[in-house]
C-alpha cells in the first residue's frame, strides 16, 4: 500500500512537471463546471503568466473561464473559454505577458512637458474642430501591430490605441476600455454617431472589451488582435452582432 501511494504521488508530481516546463502532457478538455487537479494546474499557469486568477481552487468558474478566453485572445486562438489541445500547447509555451495580475500596467501616454488634466466622464470631450487633426492622427498608425498591453506606435491594444491618439492631440482618457465607455453620452442608435465619436464591442469579456474611433458612413478604425490598427465596419459580419454601444464624445 505504502508504494502505491507513493508511487501515485510520483506520477501527479510528475504531471505538475510536465506541464509547467512545457514538456509533453496529456491534453484534457476543460471547461465551466470542470473541477480537479488539471483545472488546479490550468490556473497556476494562468496566474504565473499574469492573468488575473484569485482563487486557485481547481474550480472552473466564471473567473477561470474569462482567462482563458483572455489568453485565447491574446494568442489568436478561437476564443471559447474552453481549454482544448490548441490551448494546452499555447499555454505550455507561454511566458509572463506584458502587464497582467501580479504585473503593473504601463504608464499612461503624454505629450512632451505637460501634464493633461483627465477628461471627464459623461460628457463631451471632443471639440468639432479637433475630430478632423484625431482622425488623422489616427490613420497614421494604420498597420501598427497589435500586443495586448500595447501603448506606443511600436504595438498598441485597442484602449492603448486610442489613448495614445487622444494623448497626441491634448486630450488625457482613462486607460481601458470600460472605462472610456464612461465618457460621453451614450448614443441609442448607431445612426446618432459622428466622426470622432467612441464605438465599444463585447468580445472575450461581458461589456466594453473592444473599442475604436468612429470615422463616419458606418465606418470605424481600431487596433484588432488580428491585423493591428486597420479601418472595419460596424455592419460586419463579425462587428455588428459584438456592437455594445457608442459613446458622443465631440461637442
Amino acid at each position: 500500500m505504502k508504494k502505491s501511494r507513493l508511487l501515485r504521488a510520483g506520477i501527479l508530481t510528475g504531471v505538475s512537471l510536465m506541464f509547467l516546463t512545457g514538456a509533453a502532457f496529456a491534453s484534457p478538455t476543460l471547461h465551466a463546471g470542470s473541477h480537479g487537479h488539471d483545472v488546479l494546474l490550468l490556473q497556476k499557469k494562468l496566474k504565473t503568466i499574469g492573468y488575473t486568477i484569485s482563487s486557485v481552487d481547481g474550480v472552473y468558474g466564471n473567473e477561470t473561464e474569462r482567462a482563458v478566453a483572455e489568453f485565447q485572445r491574446d494568442q489568436k486562438i478561437r476564443v471559447t473559454g474552453i481549454v482544448n489541445n490548441a490551448t494546452w500547447r499555447a499555454l505550455q509555451k507561454a511566458k509572463q505577458r506584458e502587464w497582467g495580475a501580479n504585473v503593473p500596467p504601463p504608464a499612461a501616454p503624454s505629450l512632451p512637458n505637460q501634464k493633461l488634466p483627465l477628461a471627464p466622464n459623461n460628457k463631451p470631450i471632443l471639440a468639432p474642430g479637433k475630430v478632423k487633426d484625431i482622425i488623422k492622427t489616427a490613420k497614421s498608425y494604420i498597420g501598427v501591430p497589435y500586443k495586448f498591453g500595447g501603448t506606443t506606435p511600436k504595438a498598441f491594444d485597442c484602449s492603448g490605441y486610442l489613448q495614445y491618439v487622444f494623448a497626441q492631440n491634448g486630450i488625457a482618457i482613462p486607460r481601458t476600455a470600460d472605462e472610456q465607455y464612461k465618457l460621453g453620452r451614450r448614443t441609442t442608435s448607431s445612426r446618432q454617431l459622428v466622426p470622432g465619436d467612441l464605438v465599444f464591442f463585447t468580445t472575450y469579456e461581458p461589456g466594453a472589451s473592444h473599442c475604436g474611433i468612429y470615422l463616419g458612413d458606418g465606418d470605424f478604425i481600431h487596433a484588432s488582435s488580428s491585423k493591428g490598427v486597420r479601418i472595419d465596419s460596424l455592419s460586419s459580419d463579425y462587428w455588428q452582432p459584438r456592437y455594445y454601444g457608442g459613446k458622443h464624445i465631440v461637442k
